[in-house]
């Protein structure tokens, strides 16, 4: 009953705070570390002291994977170099770092005891990341420090478990490197099995609330046979939810995402504001223990203060160069655009020139198109020259030759495979150039300037991880009590005073609110991709329905009025000035408000029948989401 009654309490100081918070202008964590603070000096309340497997194993796998199944998948790949570095260089390097500091500063501990803190306060906490968001900065930024959060605590607990195994034995260099790669490896496999296999399996299911369900278990089967191979869980639970991401729009109905975004949501603000809480109600116990012990806290004070600047200033010196790595990257993006273009150009001629009427490519054309692309080659500047570039043509010509008298031998059913093949193939060859293109293009809309770096420096704050990381210590690690007191100091210290800044670095800078500088052409593409879709589709010869009866024109003209009208709707909504757009969705939004009144009046006196009432009220429903997400959009 008294778990039952903390957690009960727990739950509505978070939401409390979390409503409260927005007012105050100050973020939901840094309340929520101040509370726990304060309530853990209450002599009435005893010292607290959570089991870090509650964290590790029964918290951390669910949030990661809610935060990867949200993260755009295009992102991570476009800037997963610098991702990478951020969350596995960077840690690296901070924890070597520090653990020397350390080792220097605090007596009894030796390197490996120094390089386990150094991997304990290493890895940034998102609520950076939440920060910003709410403040309109550079999307690029948004991607950068969301990526580092989901991979550097992997990084951190494996540096953390290699550091603990060399205080009782001597490891090698080599070894924790083939730990760390054997870890990754083997997680990201079982992640990613797992991953596509919940998608499976949610496919299937017609209840939102069973597939929502299955999302809850996916985190943690994903976890626990990672873990169990001696891998890391946390990076099977992430690639799980990256896998989850690429693929929920393609395998899970409109119902299911919502469900699963509307429960998880949930289910993260309470879980991170319980950590948040639970971090500052064990303050006094961790205090209370080293003063025991020392006497002092003088010392603690001294090392926690020299850890928080010491790992600002490490990130400072990382992110510096990368910085100057990417703005090389973007310049020669630059350069490449050009090239790429052309290219793009030249084979889109030649196969609109060597297909067919129907713009199919057919076997001859292929080879027809190869032999021209070949000619073409050799005649470039750079292009096969001299005896070694006749050799290779002539190599290429009896390829070509020998494929040839391969297909001379084929069957008609061949053949039409074979077509359909290279079809595909020429498919593919334009998508890979529009996404190489469209990549270039990210790197140039999107730069990454002094501004941006030190908002990804101010942004490396550290949480909940290195609390639960700090008490994972042995119960006979050298200065465990301090150690972890000096852990808590780091986090505590580097939310308040980098979370409490952070906004107003943000919007000294001037990056507070900046759009996006591809939103207009964005928006416009998109629209075109949508209404041409629809406009393709309703004017088919042989549109049908699924038993292949066709649709009545009735119902084809209906729906292209409809489809037209709401498109006409969204341009004159687009056309209109910011007020009279917040009009139009306020009045929208009242008019919903008293149709729903109404049927709710009509439930009351029970003149129709409850299914039917209650489907109206659904569907009423259905376009208030629409509405507020559309008047959401044009508020921002």
């Amino acid at each position: 009953m008294e778990t039952l009654l903390i957690a009960v309490a727990s739950a509505v100081v978070v939401i409390a705070v979390t409503a409260l918070a927005p007012r105050a202008g100050v973020a939901a964590p840094l309340l929520l570390v101040l509370i726990g603070v304060g309530v853990s000096f209450v002599p009435a309340i005893p010292a607290i002291e959570i089991d870090p497997e509650v964290i590790l194993a029964g918290v951390l796998p669910a949030l990661l994977y809610a935060s990867a199944a949200s993260f755009p998948s295009m992102d991570f790949r476009r800037d997963f170099t610098a991702i990478g570095g951020m969350s596995v260089l960077l840690v690296v390097l901070s924890a070597a770092v520090m653990g020397f500091v350390f080792a220097w500063v605090i007596p009894g501990v030796d390197l490996a005891a120094g390089i386990a803190l150094g991997a304990i306060v290493s890895p940034t906490d998102a609520v950076a990341t939440s920060i910003i968001k709410k403040l309109g900065a550079p999307q690029r930024v948004v991607v950068m420090l969301d990526g580092e959060g989901l991979l550097n605590d992997a990084t951190s607990l494996v540096l953390l478990r290699s550091a603990i195994a060399a205080t009782a034995a001597s490891v090698s260099f080599w070894g924790v490197v083939g730990d760390f790669a054997q870890a990754v490896l083997v997680a990201v496999v079982f992640g990613l099995v797992v991953g596509w296999v919940g998608l499976l399996v949610r496919k299937h299911l017609e209840h939102a609330a069973l597939s929502t369900a299955v999302s809850f278990v996916v985190p943690f089967a994903a976890y626990l046979p990672a873990e169990a191979l001696e891998a890391s869980g946390i990076v099977a639970s992430v690639a799980a939810g990256l896998v989850t991401s690429a693929g929920s729009a393609r395998f899970l109905r409109p119902q299911d995402r919502v469900a699963e975004h509307s429960n998880w949501r949930t289910i993260e603000t309470l879980l991170e504001g319980g950590l948040f809480l639970a971090m500052g109600l064990q303050v006094f116990g961790l205090v209370e223990e080293v003063r025991a012990e020392h006497g002092s806290l003088w010392l603690a004070f001294g090392v926690a203060t020299l850890g928080a600047v010491g790992v600002v200033v490490v990130r400072a010196l990382f992110v510096l160069p990368l910085l100057r790595y990417l703005a090389r990257k973007r310049e020669r993006a630059g350069h490449l655009r050009s090239t790429v273009e052309r290219n793009q150009q030249v084979v889109a001629a030649k196969l609109e020139a060597f297909a067919d009427a129907d713009g199919v490519l057919t076997p001859d054309a292929a080879f027809a198109m190869a032999r021209s692309m070949r000619d073409d080659a050799a005649r470039l500047p750079g292009g096969p020259r001299g005896r070694r570039g006749r050799g290779d043509a002539a190599r290429q010509r009896r390829r070509m030759e020998a494929a040839r008298r391969r297909k001379d031998s084929l069957t008609e059913e061949q053949r039409e495979r074979q077509r359909s093949r290279m079809t595909a193939r020429a498919a593919e060859f334009r998508r890979r150039f529009t996404r190489r293109l469209a990549d270039v293009d990210y790197l140039l809309a999107a730069p990454l300037g002094p501004r941006e770096g030190v908002v990804l420096v101010w942004a490396g704050m550290r949480g909940v991880v290195t609390l639960a990381a700090a008490q994972t210590l042995p119960p006979d690690f050298p200065q465990r009590s301090l150690l972890i007191l000096v852990a808590v100091g780091v986090a505590v210290g580097t939310l308040l005073v980098q979370g409490g800044t952070l906004p107003w670095v943000v919007r000294r800078l001037g990056l507070a609110g900046v759009p996006s500088p591809r939103l207009e052409e964005g928006t416009a593409g998109l629209r075109e991709i949508v209404d041409g879709t629809a406009g393709r589709m309703l004017t088919e010869p042989g549109l049908s329905r699924p038993d292949g009866s066709p649709y009545a024109p009735y119902v084809i003209e209906r729906v292209r009025d409809v489809v037209l009208r709401d498109q006409h709707d969204q341009d004159e909504e687009e056309a209109a000035s910011h007020d009279l757009q917040a009009q139009f969705f306020e009045l929208r939004l009242a008019v919903i408000t008293a149709q729903r009144a109404a049927l709710l009046e009509a439930r009351a006196l029970g003149k129709y029948d409850s299914a039917l009432l209650q489907r109206s009220l659904d569907l009423l429903d259905a376009e208030q989401m629409a509405v507020e997400m559309r008047g959401h959009h044009t508020g921002d």
